[in-house]
């Protein structure tokens, strides 16, 4: 969908008169504290109150509460030590929950603020070099993914259900229980493979290589970040309206799915994630991980912004292609164009994204690549406000 000038018009005046200069960092938690604490817009209050049934009060507290346990969560992994076995939100409870493998280390996890479930059998340690033994394990394509599901306690591998009994699944679901503690996952409302959600610098807008069209992802300095399987390193990128913006720099899927181009030519970065008129347009002040549990919304410039629920990290995506590892889970919908497009929970930036299964009218489940490992893989500073 190509937009207006005006619009362009709109998002220069932004950063002219919010003063939306380019921040170094990435997010990390003296950068976030060090800044007042800002107020949720009304834009996305309204998106919140909409796809999860709130009131105009209960969506801000939900806003807060998830901005507080993000912010629990890195004390509390530090505090619990190698008894970490796992952390997600509960949203009706408004708190952070920490699963811990003994009771040593419980009283120092309460004390960061969380609430301490003791009596796990694995560590996340532990659970996590198990999911990483299935991934050397070659996968069918029934078997969408696997991940580490902190509420279980176990590797949980989803399989289509209509698939369950196949041999080839059998087989390798003998030998991912052979790794260790994993629960099988039979996805009823997956009659197909995730895919990638390529149909084809400000979040959410599209982007196109050759006959390809994306999303992009965030603005970083010197350019913006997106999915990898939208084009390899060293191809041109046009813009919304055709104009040349720069070329891919770097580029990896499978394994990871992320890249990212360098800006010019007349193009500008901010650090602005687009609300496609269903919010206002988002401001990135961090890039803060949101724990599992935690509300999230999505800018794609096929199906614009939704919001759902993060349902796992660290997750295993089986796609066609390849396997993506270190992806997120969640309950969003999206469709193909999306790929590449912004994930943020709050002002908080969490990744781009990857692929999926469904659509925005019936639903669906998606992936994305969290933005901190992108991050951290080509030395890449995010422009934040």
């Amino acid at each position: 969908m190509h937009r207006r000038p005006v619009m362009r018009i709109a998002l220069s005046t932004l950063a002219l008169l919010g003063g939306l200069g380019v921040a170094a960092g990435t997010g990390t938690a003296a950068q976030a504290d060090s800044k007042p604490e800002q107020p949720a817009s009304a834009g996305l209050l309204t998106a919140l109150q909409k796809d999860f049934h709130l009131t105009a009060q209960q969506a801000e507290q939900r806003l807060a509460a998830e901005k507080q346990a993000a912010k629990t969560d890195r004390a509390a992994r530090e505090a619990a030590g190698s008894a970490f076995a796992g952390s997600w939100f509960d949203a009706k409870k408004g708190t952070l929950t920490v699963a811990l493998t003994g009771t040593r280390t419980a009283d120092a996890v309460r004390a960061t603020g969380a609430e301490v479930r003791t009596g796990a059998r694995h560590s996340e340690a532990r659970l996590t070099s198990v999911k990483r033994a299935i991934d050397r394990i070659k996968a069918p394509t029934s078997v969408t993914g696997w991940r580490v599901d902190p509420r279980t306690n176990r590797v949980v591998v989803d399989v289509l259900a209509k698939d369950r009994s196949d041999k080839a699944v059998r087989a390798f679901l003998t030998k991912a229980e052979d790794a260790g503690p994993v629960t099988v996952h039979a996805v009823e409302g997956a009659p197909e493979k995730p895919r990638p959600l390529a149909a084809g610098t400000v979040g959410g807008d599209p982007f196109y290589t050759g006959n390809v069209r994306c999303s992009i992802g965030f603005s970083v300095v010197g350019g913006f970040v997106t999915a990898g399987h939208c084009g390899q390193p060293g191809q041109a990128v046009y813009g919304w309206d055709n104009s040349y913006i720069g070329n891919i720099q770097g580029s990896t899927f499978p394994g990871d799915d992320m890249a990212w181009v360098n800006v010019g030519s007349g193009w500008w970065t901010t650090p602005v994630v687009l609300g496609w008129g269903t919010v206002s347009d988002q401001l990135v002040r961090g890039s803060n991980v949101a724990p599992v549990g935690s509300s999230i919304c999505r800018s794609g410039s096929t199906s614009h912004w939704h919001c759902g629920t993060v349902l796992g990290l660290n997750e295993t995506i089986n796609y066609a292609n390849g396997p993506v590892y270190e992806a997120t889970h969640t309950n969003v919908c999206a469709e193909p164009g999306d790929s590449g497009g912004s994930f943020i929970s709050g002002d908080q930036a969490q990744g781009v994204t990857s692929g999926g299964f469904g659509n925005c009218t019936s639903g669906g489940e998606t992936w994305f690549q969290p933005v901190n490992e992108i991050l951290g893989r080509y030395g890449l500073t995010l422009v934040t406000s």
